[in-house]
C-alpha cells in the first residue's frame, strides 16, 4: 500500500508501514531522493525565519539541513547524534520518544557545538514531526546550550502535529487505518 503526495511540487509514493494493528504511517525518506530533497530544502527556505544556525536530529534530517545551509550560504549546522562519538567531549544530552522508535531515544552534542550554539539564533529542522518527541529534544538541547529558537520546521506535520501553531510545514501527512484509509 502506497499513499501519493505532492510534496514542494514533486509527486511521490510513500509507502505504508504499520506501527501497530490499528494504525500505518506513510514512510517519507530523504535519503537518496535529490530532487525531493532540494525542492524542499528551497521551499522550507522561502518561509524560514532570520537565524544564525540549523539544528537537526541524526538521520534523515540531514539531506535536508545541509542543502538548506548550501542554498542559504550558511556554512555550518549542528547535528543531534543518536549516540556518544569517539571525537565528542563535554557532551549534552536529552532523551525522548518518537513515534518511528521502539522505545526512548537518547540524542547528543558535542560540547563544541552546545558552545557554538550559545547566544545564537537556531532554526530547528526535521524531515517529519509527529508526536513532537524528538523536536522537544531537540529544543532541550539548544535551551540546555544556551541557544535562542526562532523556529522549528519541517517538510511534513502528521497526526496532532498537523494542528500545532508554533511549527512551519510543507504539507499534512495524514495516519491511516490498517486498511490503508486516511484517518
Amino acid at each position: 500500500m502506497f499513499y501519493r503526495m505532492n510534496i514542494a511540487g514533486v509527486e511521490r509514493d510513500l509507502p505504508l508501514c504499520p506501527i501497530s494493528k490499528q494504525i500505518n504511517i506513510a514512510a517519507f525518506v530523504l535519503f537518496g531522493d535529490i530532487e525531493l530533497t532540494e525542492r524542499c530544502a528551497e521551499a522550507l527556505n522561502k518561509r524560514a525565519p532570520e537565524h544564525d544556525v540549523m539544528i537537526t536530529a541524526e538521520s534523515k534530517g540531514i539531506p535536508l539541513v545541509y542543502a538548506m545551509c548550501r542554498m542559504s550560504g550558511k556554512n555550518r549546522y549542528v547535528l543531534a547524534r543518536k549516540s556518544v562519538k569517539l571525537y565528542m567531549k563535554n557532551v549534552v544530552e536529552c532523551t525522548t520518544q518518537s513515534i518511528t522508535t521502539a522505545s526512548s531515544q537518547t540524542l547528543y552534542i558535542d560540547g563544541d557545538d552546545a558552545e557554538y550554539l550559545k547566544g545564537k539564533r537556531v532554526l530547528i529542522v526535521d524531515d517529519v514531526i509527529s508526536t513532537g518527541g524528538s523536536l522537544a529534544s531537540l529544543e532541550n538541547l539548544v535551551k540546555q546550550s544556551g541557544g535562542e529558537i526562532v523556529g522549528k520546521m519541517a517538510i511534513l506535520a502528521e497526526g496532532d502535529a498537523t494542528v500545532r501553531d508554533d511549527i512551519i510545514y510543507l504539507e499534512k501527512l495524514p495516519l491511516f487505518d490498517a486498511d490503508g484509509k486516511p484517518i
